[in-house]
């Protein structure tokens, strides 16, 4: 992951609702879940909704997919677990008494 397509994953998830949806999403797991479930779940107008979906769905963090006249969205696991990586790639480096026994950073789902 390069650093700017960090700092809009960061940027998107640095959102309250935002970050509600996407843990909405993760807890769903790959079935994902319907726009509505999710508003109404969340207690989200559906003008806020959108709104917010259109903002992780740029930033990558979510994918949608359409299901006749519904949409189900998906976490981005992929995008998430690249986000863990690029954070703790460095992990420990400057303590060299750490490194060692420092773990990777491995993917989390």
């Amino acid at each position: 992951m390069e650093m700017n397509d960090a700092i809009t994953a960061l940027t998107a998830l640095g959102h309250a609702k935002r970050l509600a949806i996407f843990r909405l999403l993760v807890a769903a797991g790959p079935a994902g879940r319907m726009a509505g479930d999710i508003g109404q779940a969340l207690d989200l107008p559906g003008a806020t909704l959108s709104f917010h979906l259109k903002e992780l769905l740029h930033a990558g963090m979510i994918t949608a997919q359409p299901q006749g006249r519904f949409i189900c969205y998906r976490a981005e696991f992929t995008a998430i677990n690249g986000l863990i990586g690029y954070l703790t790639e460095n992990c420990c480096t400057d303590d060299p008494a750490t490194a060692a026994s420092c773990p990777p950073a491995s993917a989390c789902c």
